[in-house]
């Protein structure tokens, strides 16, 4: 017997994530959902669903940082973005964040439960115009700025990026190592680094620079 897929869902609109879950239920399993970026981590990190349901655009870094925060330690869970940004540089993000596929939210139920199942058995679904992004992007034909990387940015590990993230919204290294359990002379050590490699002086530095890239 094939057991329903296990769903979790990520939307900071709350009566949007009560409608996906009151057309969903009935053909998936519903293991959680949350808000913001650091509920959306733990939680899924501690439901380990098939497959997240991902809106792009979220309080606290953005489907991006759930998309990095969870890779790190559940490569296996697949990501599926719903979101209602058709935007091509908002496709292109997540799908080299990792998502396996992205489509908006004028998709119907229907739609929406097959693209689920078709993500957790392993293929790439995407609403038919965003395909066309995506296909450009990684034939280069995309214009300027658009779906390109941030050269800075991409110079840090994931684990960089994450401590980047919690100390440019005020935590102390105590508390970012807690949150991230790892020990605070971890925490210090991958201060110094992104300081570093961005060629910054200090926290407050880091912080302009992050809120700069709708990091925070």
């Amino acid at each position: 017997m094939t057991h329903p897929v296990r769903v979790y869902l990520v939307d900071d609109h709350e009566l949007f994530r009560a409608g996906v879950k009151a057309e969903l239920g009935r053909h998936v399993t519903l293991v959680g959902d949350a808000g913001d970026v650091d509920t959306a981590i733990q939680g899924i990190r501690a439901t380990r669903p098939d497959v997240v349901l991902l809106d792009v655009h979220l309080p606290g870094g953005g489907g991006l940082a759930v998309l990095e925060g969870v890779h790190e330690t559940h490569p296996d869970v697949r990501f599926l973005a719903l979101s209602v940004s058709d935007a091509a540089e908002d496709v292109i993000r997540v799908i080299r964040g990792g998502a396996r596929g992205y489509v908006t939210k004028t998709i119907s139920p229907e739609d929406l439960v097959a693209a689920i199942v078709r993500v957790q058995q392993g293929d790439a679904v995407f609403s038919p115009r965003l395909a066309g992004f995506v296909l450009d992007a990684f034939a280069g034909s995309l214009p300027a700025g658009v779906g390109s990387a941030d050269p800075e940015l991409d110079q840090l590990t994931v684990r960089e990026k994450e401590v980047l993230r919690h100390i440019a919204r005020g935590y102390t290294y105590k508390e970012v190592a807690g949150r991230l359990f790892i020990s605070v002379k971890t925490v210090e050590t991958h201060v110094s680094s992104v300081l570093r490699k961005l060629q910054l002086s200090n926290r407050h530095e880091l912080t302009a620079w992050a809120a700069g890239r709708d990091l925070l």
